[in-house]
């Protein structure tokens, strides 16, 4: 599974810059609005420091990283939820997304233009919001249409549908993002099909100099005053020193970095920080064809994990061989884990755990 985040902002605050440098190129990136004009989609691998030690155990002919699928949507402008700019079009790309990285301006330069004409995060970030919620309470009121016509007709079940989407909805008009909402888990559950755009997590990219890295400046701590009021988690990038990041060689790249008081590439946080909005973990499988990590979410089972691979190991799950990442790693592959007995048989209730090596037994 790919996670899927769609990089939101007003224009010019360095979206397609920041999805160039993640993707290594190919997204138009220009100091006028909407150089964006269809949503470009590139798929990034997620850092993993775990990865290299199996490599270099098991040798395998291939790697293959977990990714996270990034979303670059044209920068919205205010009316954006009645069609200003690109507008529908574009929220429509949006709820598409388990997650949204709203990258945010934290940084001044007279030669890029603002559509507000002044640097203002919190300002810029409450305008994408009042745009998501605008058309989320179009999403509520279409739905609760719905509901009355079916509650007319007897539907035991529309009655309570409509007051849980009544009360989302009036938070909404009153400014209150769904996200900032204290929903019960039976109106979160209700609402849950409609898949509202203030609903997804949210991770704040604050867009700062070269100068401001690597702790952030005012701007930034604006943005980190208004994300933890809502739980948000806050990286802090400059989309132009990644850009150039991307274009140099390995052995370049630390130097560089080191100058800017960096030990990684601020998107190494960025996906990092994306990958766990969503409560996701990640196993590996270790084996001499190919080493690779791959994505389930935290809590899943055996056979969930399973069926992440093929469905059919899912179907037929017979049970998991198990090795602790550690133990894999400290006593030097399978072989000796299994003369050590630390690789242990798992069954359909077994609850993955982040880092496991597995290796399923199924039959179809």
């Amino acid at each position: 599974m790919a996670l899927s985040i769609g990089i939101v902002g007003l224009p010019n605050v360095g979206k397609s810059t920041l999805f160039n440098a993640l993707n290594g190129g190919g997204a138009e990136a220009a100091n006028y609005p909407f150089c964006t004009i269809d949503p470009n989609i590139g798929l990034v691998p997620v850092p993993d420091k775990r990865l290299q030690p199996l490599i270099d155990i098991v040798k395998p002919q291939a790697v293959q990283h977990a990714v996270v699928e990034f979303v670059d949507i044209a920068g919205l402008v205010a009316g954006a939820a009645s069609g200003e700019g690109l507008g529908n079009k574009f929220l429509g790309n949006i709820r598409e997304c388990a997650a949204i990285a709203h990258v945010v301006r934290c940084f001044e330069d007279e030669n890029i233009t603002h559509v507000h004409e002044r640097i203002n995060p919190v300002s810029d970030i409450e305008t994408i919001d009042t745009e998501l919620m605008l058309k989320d309470m179009e999403s509520l009121e279409k739905a609760m249409e719905r509901q009355q016509k079916l509650a007319r007709s007897g539907d035991k079940d529309a009655k309570a549908n409509l007051e849980a989407m009544q009360g989302v909805l009036q938070a909404l008009e009153d400014g209150v993002a769904v996200r900032r909402q204290s929903l019960s888990d039976v109106v979160a559950e209700k609402i849950a099909p409609l898949n509202l755009l203030t609903a997804k997590p949210v991770l704040y990219v604050a867009n700062v100099d070269d100068g401001s890295l690597p702790d952030g400046n005012a701007y930034v701590e604006q943005v980190r005053e208004f994300a933890n009021a809502e739980g948000a988690e806050v990286a802090v990038v400059s989309a132009q020193i990644e850009s150039e990041l991307a274009e140099m060689v390995e052995d370049d790249k630390m130097a560089f970095l080191s100058d800017f008081g960096l030990t990684e590439p601020g998107l190494n946080t960025v996906i990092r920080t994306a990958y766990k909005l969503l409560n996701l973990a990640t196993f590996f499988t270790a084996g001499v064809k190919e080493v690779r990590a791959w994505t389930i979410h935290e809590g899943d089972t055996a056979p969930k994990a399973a069926g992440v691979i093929h469905t059919d190991f899912e179907k037929g799950f017979i049970r998991a061989e198990v090795i602790a990442y550690d133990d894999f790693v400290n006593l030097g592959g399978e072989a000796k884990c299994k003369e050590a007995g630390k690789m242990r048989l798992e069954g359909k209730d077994y609850i993955v755990k982040d880092g496991d090596i597995l290796h399923f037994r199924f039959n179809v």
